[in-house]
C-alpha cells in the first residue's frame, strides 16, 4: 500500500494546499494530512480547529484522512509505515529550503522519498501567513481558503 503523509501546520489550510492534496490524490492508496505545530510559529487557531476544516475539506475523498501529530515527522511516518512525504512548492525559496529538509529526512530515514508538487499557478501566492494577516485585518479571506474555513464574526 503506498502511504504518503502530507505535513504542516495549516494555520489555516489554503486552496494551495487543498489543490495539492487533490493533485496527489490519484498516486497514492492513501494521504494523511499530519497536522503538527512548529515550535517557532505562534498560531492564530488550534490543532483540533484545523483538523476539523482538513477533515471537512476532504470528507468525500476515501483516501485522504487528517491526524494531529507531534515529534519528527519521519517517527510519525514509520508509525503509520508511510514511505512517501508529500511537500508543495510555491517559489525557488520554497525548493532549496524543502530539498534541505528532504536531504535531512532521508539521511535519516532511508525509507521515505519525499515528492514535490509545484502549486498550480493559480494558488502560488496564496500563504497561511498572508491569510491570518488577512483575517486580523477584517479583509476577505474566502477566496484564499477553502469552503469549509468559515469564522465567526468576532475573530473577522
Amino acid at each position: 500500500m503506498k502511504i504518503a503523509v502530507f505535513p504542516g501546520s495549516f494555520d489555516p489550510i489554503t486552496k494551495g494546499h487543498e489543490d495539492v492534496i487533490q493533485r496527489a490524490a490519484p498516486l497514492f492508496d492513501q494521504i494523511i494530512v499530519a497536522v503538527g505545530d512548529n515550535i517557532n510559529k505562534s498560531y492564530m487557531f488550534s490543532r483540533q480547529q484545523r483538523l476539523e476544516w482538513i477533515n471537512s475539506t476532504f470528507e468525500s475523498s476515501k483516501n485522504v484522512s487528517a491526524v494531529i501529530y507531534s515529534g519528527l515527522t519521519i517517527d510519525f511516518c514509520k508509525s503509520v509505515n508511510a514511505h512517501y512525504l508529500i511537500r508543495g512548492l510555491r517559489n525557488p525559496a520554497d525548493f532549496e529550503f524543502e530539498k534541505a529538509v528532504a536531504q535531512a529526512n532521508r539521511q535519516m530515514y532511508s525509507g521515505l522519498e519525499t515528492v514535490f508538487f509545484l502549486t498550480s499557478a493559480t494558488f502560488s501566492y496564496i500563504s497561511s501567513s498572508i491569510i491570518r494577516d488577512v483575517i486580523r485585518n477584517n479583509g476577505e479571506y474566502d477566496h484564499f481558503v477553502p469552503n469549509s474555513v468559515r469564522l465567526p464574526e468576532k475573530l473577522k
